[in-house]
């Protein structure tokens, strides 16, 4: 169960950014309730997974995750250049995500 709630809060952060390409500076009023409302439930699934899963595991799934999908969602849906730099970059935060995962938890 944590990892689906790990997986809920990777869901709703991605959410609530690629909305706040749309709020143009919070001035539109649905995609900015869609970012305060995906950011409040990310945080509040990420909490309920940190109650099973160590923080530094939880914080780097969860933010690599999130920032490999919204490069990917850029790449693919938003006319952002794609070039080796970046796609190296992304390579490496899947990487680090990896090892910390490899390392397992120690208490």
């Amino acid at each position: 169960m944590p990892f689906l709630f790990l997986a809920i809060a990777i869901g709703s952060e991605i959410c609530a950014t690629v909305s706040l390409k749309y709020t143009d500076g919070f001035s539109r009023l649905l995609p900015s309730l869609v970012v305060v409302l995906g950011y409040g439930l990310s945080f509040a699934f990420l909490a309920q997974a940190l109650k099973h899963i160590p923080v530094s595991t939880a914080y780097a799934i969860w933010s690599g995750v999130g920032t490999a999908v919204i490069a990917a969602i850029g790449f693919a849906f938003l006319n952002e250049g794609v070039n080796a730099w970046k796609l190296a970059g992304i390579a490496m935060i899947i990487g680090g995500v990896v090892a910390l995962n490899l390392g397992g938890a120690s208490h």
